[in-house]
């Protein structure tokens, strides 16, 4: 809503969500068409061997960037809930992000990631639903609490911005606690809250990345041993990279323009218009074709606006509305 415009940035969320709802629907269509039963194999039937390759490589790339945006966040998140706790100053190692994200990776992601079963993380994704809710009760509580601190923003109100493409490149992962002041206990708790989360939502992507890996190399069966290799490596990867570049903007953009728009607006329309046996102005045909279209200007758009105007990576970086000083300046100084 900051990048988009706070009316129009509504908008989007149920306009890509009834865009999200209607895939499906075209994906289960073109299933039935196909006679197949996969997202894979239904792309494989509509456009061969290349086809494939390349929505493998898109579901690789999508997760395994969550999996770095994933580290980033843990550690810009626990860092700030350790700094709160007697006795740990700025200097601890506990304070260090590069030593948190080798720690929870070796500690809790890379365990539960090698599990082979997806089912066995059905009661930490239960978890993870539940830290989720007591998130979200905590920022509706301080959106009451807090707001009054926060000083009006210039054009708060303006129905849209520029950079509305990225925002769609944003919208389904943001790292609002970083919002909040390091001296507040409940965002401090809503911060572990949403760094446990984080963790245990790690491995459902893992296994993704690691079942895209088996499909296209191995024929979908993976040995013990090499299961356990294909797992290490690329948590050691994904890991490396978080460790090396923590800028959570730009690799949440790039990842929502060239991995999730494609494969949610561009292939399971291009994949029904290809099945599609109905006349050229049927409602499915013309809505897959603004989908089509919209998420082609979307990844194109998107892309430029990201490598030409990337978002300022300040992570880590204390609001200034939470030192009273910059409050009284920017109050005394913006319009009533």
């Amino acid at each position: 809503m900051k990048e988009a415009g706070f009316p129009l940035g509504v908008l989007l969320l149920f306009g890509v969500a009834y865009i999200t709802d209607y895939s499906i629907i075209l994906l289960i269509k073109g299933g039935n068409l196909s006679s197949t039963n996969t997202y894979q194999e239904l792309v494989r039937k509509t456009y061969g061997l290349v086809g494939y390759l390349i929505l493998s490589t898109l579901q690789f790339l999508y997760p395994f960037i969550a999996m770095i945006s994933y580290n980033i966040i843990t550690g810009d998140t626990l860092t700030k809930v350790f700094q709160r706790i007697p006795g740990v100053g700025p200097d601890n190692v506990l304070t260090d992000r590069h030593f948190i994200i080798l720690l929870t990776t070796i500690i809790f992601t890379l365990p539960i990631s090698l599990y082979r079963d997806i089912a066995k993380l059905g009661k930490v994704s239960l978890i993870s639903l539940i830290l989720t809710i007591v998130i979200l009760i905590i920022v509706m509580v301080r959106t009451v609490t807090f707001s009054p601190q926060v000083p009006k923003s210039e054009n708060a109100w303006i129905f849209a911005k520029s950079n509305a493409v990225q925002a769609v490149g944003v919208m389904s992962f943001g790292d609002i606690f970083e919002n909040y002041c390091r001296d507040d206990n409940l965002a401090t708790f809503g911060r572990f809250c949403y760094g446990v989360t984080v963790i245990l939502t790690f491995p459902l992507e893992c296994f993704v990345t690691r079942e895209v890996i088996a499909n296209v190399f191995f024929h979908g069966n993976l040995s013990t041993v090499f299961h356990i290799v294909v797992t290490v490596v690329i948590i050691a990867v994904a890991t490396g990279v978080s460790l090396v570049y923590d800028c959570l903007g730009i690799v949440l953009e790039l990842n929502g323009v060239l991995s999730a728009t494609p494969l949610v607006f561009i292939i399971p329309t291009a994949c029904y218009l290809r099945l599609s046996k109905e006349r050229w102005n049927h409602s499915d045909n013309l809505i897959s074709c603004l989908i089509l279209a919209v998420g082609v200007l979307v990844m194109t758009v998107g892309f430029v606006l990201t490598i030409l105007h990337p978002q300022e990576c300040s992570h880590g970086k204390e609001m200034f509305y939470c030192f009273p000083s910059n409050v009284s300046f920017h109050n005394s100084t913006l319009p009533p």
